[in-house]
């Protein structure tokens, strides 16, 4: 059987459309391409985003801000050291965006100025680090994306 130039478009056509269509429906049903929002409310999250940007020029504004390091223990975040550390309240939030089932937080409470997530916690790979706290009624945000 011959098949001529113009059959031979048509077939092509039908082949490329079937490779689309295949990537299509794959990428829409599979859960492992899923595409959720970083936050359930998103809207009222971006609705306190002024706030955040205070925060974060209180932040910038002191002498010292946070630092972090990796430890064979674990991530140690170091909090300044010209704070009283028992005054230091807050929370440390931790977003995996390939991952949402190992993202955690956890509540600040210091002896020494260093606050430590066990390695157990943490996955190697990017993280979104976000530290979230107030010391003598004023608040700052610290927020910076990590390579684990």
């Amino acid at each position: 059987m011959k098949i001529n130039w113009g059959t031979g478009i048509v077939l092509a056509f039908i082949g490329f459309i079937s490779f689309i269509m295949y990537f299509v429906i794959n990428m829409t049903t599979n859960d492992k391409y899923d595409s959720s929002l970083v936050t359930k409310e998103y809207y009222k999250e971006e609705l306190k985003y002024q706030e955040d940007i205070n925060k974060e020029t209180n932040a910038k504004n002191l002498i010292t801000n946070i630092t972090w390091k990796r430890t064979s223990e674990g991530l140690e975040l170091l909090f300044p050291d010209n704070m009283d550390a028992k005054a230091i309240t807050g929370k440390v939030f931790l977003y995996r965006p390939s991952n949402k089932q190992v993202d955690f937080e956890t509540t600040i409470s210091l002896s020494n100025h260093n606050l430590l997530i066990p390695d157990k916690r943490l996955l190697d790979g990017r993280w979104n680090l976000k530290v979230d706290w107030q010391y003598n009624g004023k608040s700052y945000l610290y927020k910076k994306e990590i390579v684990y």
